[in-house]
């Protein structure tokens, strides 16, 4: 008799658990239910923000930079390129995708201390960690991350928007 009175009781408040883990669980699928592709032929390049030196291209290909959720951003950095010493607020994830980037810690650059990054190659920069970063040759780089994105330079005369 208890066991039957058990499976009475037990038998709706699961179905109630059920429906109400279905339907909590909608709205996330709902939201996740697209994707994003974006094929090489179809990466817009444009002029990169403010921040950064005049001669970068900007892609976004997915999110916005700009606000506080994930981002994919892609730089491409002529030859002879260079970031001045820098932070971010926000952790920066960087993929070189082409060419070849110098990536070094500190406040003033140092070539002999930068570490090469060929394609394929990838450095995690925790926000407030000082760094820069040089291009000898056209590079391409590609940034996942959560905004807002940021720079703030060491030196505020290496700011391109002072200047």
């Amino acid at each position: 008799m208890t066991k039957r009175i058990t499976q009475r009781l037990l038998l709706p408040a699961l179905a109630v658990a059920g429906a109400l883990a279905l339907a909590m669980a909608a709205p996330a699928r709902a939201m996740g239910s697209h994707h994003t592709v974006v094929t090489a032929d179809a990466v817009k390049w444009g002029p990169a923000p403010p921040s950064l030196p005049a001669g970068a291209q900007a892609a976004v290909l997915f999110g916005d930079p700009g606000k506080a959720a994930p981002f994919v951003l892609r730089l491409k950095f002529p030859a002879g390129y260079g970031i001045a010493p820098h932070q971010h607020s926000i952790d920066e994830p960087v993929t070189v995708i082409s060419g070849n980037l110098l990536i070094g810690a500190g406040d003033k650059i140092d070539r002999a201390s930068a570490t090469a990054l060929a394609p394929t190659g990838f450095v995690y920069l925790p926000a407030g960690m000082t760094h820069y970063a040089i291009a000898d040759e056209v590079t391409v780089v590609q940034i996942n991350a959560t905004g807002p994105f940021d720079i703030i330079y060491v030196n505020a005369a290496d700011d391109p928007r002072t200047q």
